[in-house]
């Protein structure tokens, strides 16, 4: 939209044109079904191939230990639900966090529901946990720990690499698994050196088509597929892949590991600006979260004594685009967990927080008008 400044790329991303250019190439010329033997099929195999070969090296991984999915939930699910399943007879304890996206969150209450143990550990005020609460949680029977790399709603960082030092030292095994989706643009992830086990990526958080992702399953493990049919991707999950857009995920991830670097500069240098023009607007907020040990593109603000929802309004009438949260628990009335989890159920912040989340396009003349914006609707609503 002309004159809209987009603000919420920790929701999805635009794609990047040269993706679009890809992707119109790609669904044109390579048509063929990848699993068809004839000419039109291989060409379709080797632009699946060549995916994967560039989606593993972005984490130094193996080809054949990325996993095709629809997105982060699909990996997500598949990562905690077939771990639990194939690793039942071993134990039936789980370790996660208060701070967890959906995509974690419920499939770990399902798995409650069916018997297993799930210990939650809460993160401080900046939303992140001491490897010291991974340690005393451990247990015997422990089988998975799940962890989100960078927080979606306040951009807190996990202590990730530490976490995996520690499990390696276990004397049984514990699989490690993290939902780096949002971390996965900015964070340069080694997941040998991290001792990582299984780790979820989504397209659309980097400029690449909706629907696609990876599941990183490392080669020591061997977990079932959730998607049961036909035996694509090694047996690991059934369906026809979308070769288009996997093209295009190629084609973001590309774009984004060549720019990583600088990118990580330019949306830190947007963060601090916008932090700079809110304390020179006067108005009264305090940063969610962390500001150094954070995600530079995400950016949650408490305003103080403005509802975040009627804030959000005036701001899209304004012309700005914002979230108070995450995008998939829009229209739920309940409030954030995330939020309760680094202050209480009872503060101020949790009616009051919107979140800026900076990407690809967004300039610092973007970022001042929306501050501009913003001032100019909290003096309307105040």
């Amino acid at each position: 939209m002309e004159n809209y400044i987009y603000l919420d790329h920790a929701a999805t991303t635009p794609m990047h044109p040269e993706v679009i250019d890809v992707m119109t190439e790609a669904m044109t010329s390579s048509y063929g079904n990848a699993s068809s033997t004839h000419r039109i099929g291989r060409v379709s195999k080797g632009i699946l191939e060549e995916a994967r070969a560039v989606l593993a090296a972005s984490i130094n991984a193996a080809s054949n230990e990325i996993v095709m999915t629809s997105g982060g939930t699909e990996s997500d699910n598949m990562a905690i639900i077939n771990t639990a399943v194939k690793y039942s007879s071993v134990g039936k304890h789980i370790i996660t966090t208060n701070v967890e996206h959906a995509a974690v969150k419920e499939p770990l209450k399902q798995l409650e529901r069916n018997g297993f143990e799930v210990t939650v550990l809460p993160v401080n005020k900046e939303g992140s946990i001491t490897i010291q609460q991974v340690k005393e949680a451990i247990r015997e029977d422990t089988i998975l720990v799940t962890v989100i790399y960078g927080n979606n709603e306040i951009g807190t960082l996990m202590p990730i690499t530490e976490i995996g030092e520690y499990l390696l030292t276990l004397d049984h095994k514990v699989v490690f698994h993290t939902d780096a989706v949002q971390a996965y643009g900015t964070e340069d992830i080694h997941v040998k050196d991290q001792h990582i086990d299984m780790l979820s990526v989504s397209s659309h958080k980097i400029n690449g088509p909706k629907g696609l992702g990876f599941l990183y399953v490392s080669d020591e493990l061997s977990i079932p597929g959730l998607i049961l049919g036909g035996q694509q991707e090694n047996k690991r999950r059934a369906g026809t892949e979308n070769i288009p857009g996997i093209a295009g995920f190629k084609r973001a991830v590309e774009i984004r590991q060549a720019n990583k670097p600088q990118l990580k500069k330019d949306y830190q240098k947007l963060k601090n600006r916008c932090i700079v023009l809110l304390e020179e607007s006067d108005l009264k907020f305090e940063v969610n979260g962390s500001v150094e040990n954070s995600l530079p593109h995400i950016l949650s603000v408490h305003i103080k004594g403005v509802e975040a929802d009627k804030l959000l309004i005036h701001l899209d009438l304004a012309g700005v685009a914002v979230s108070i949260g995450s995008a998939c628990s829009a229209g739920n009335v309940e409030p954030s967990h995330v939020l309760q989890a680094i202050h209480s159920k009872a503060h101020p912040a949790i009616e009051e927080t919107i979140r800026f989340s900076f990407g690809y396009g967004v300039t610092e003349a973007d970022i001042e008008a929306a501050v501009q914006k913003l001032a100019k609707a909290v003096k309307f609503l105040a």
